[in-house]
């Protein structure tokens, strides 16, 4: 019996695994539906340009998108710290182009905490390592614009 050895260089083996694909689908005017990690996000325009508002604008997903990669990784980072606050919030304030194509050129990213014996010292320290180390999209979005950030700790 012959054995037949298959031949995979690391690089190629990195590249299968590190690589998400995503498929997005028209619905017909405006609206789009795109598969992501088994969840149907359907994405649409305002009347005024035809769509029907049936779902969000794709740049403000882009927020989200943020928000949810950092917070994540914030909420992570604490509980090993063994801290839990009551409430999390992240606004994000983008500055947007006027001209086409529109584009965001800044965002502002607050973080607002509350909850009992909250340390902003530790607080900072996981904000901070988010965005300097964790944080994916925080990283991309670096790449091409001003991205800052405050923390607030609200009653």
């Amino acid at each position: 019996m012959r054995s037949h050895l298959l031949h995979f260089n690391f690089a190629t083996l990195k590249s299968l695994v590190m690589k998400h694909t995503l498929n997005t689908s028209w619905n017909g005017n405006m609206q789009f539906d795109a598969l992501v990690s088994g969840h149907h996000v359907i994405m649409d325009a305002n009347p005024e340009v035809g769509g029907q508002d049936a779902g969000p604008r794709p740049k403000q997903l882009m927020l989200a998108s943020l928000a949810g990669c950092t917070g994540m990784d914030v909420i992570s980072i604490l509980k090993k710290m063994r801290i839990e606050p009551k409430t999390f919030n992240i606004q994000i304030e983008a500055e947007m182009t006027e001209e086409h194509p529109k584009h965001y050129s800044s965002m502002h990213l607050i973080y607002e905490f509350s909850g009992d014996n909250l340390d902003m010292d530790k607080l900072k320290k996981a904000v901070e390592l988010s965005q300097e180390r964790y944080c994916g999209v925080s990283t991309v979005y670096k790449k091409a614009m001003p991205l800052t950030f405050e923390i607030k700790i609200v009653e």
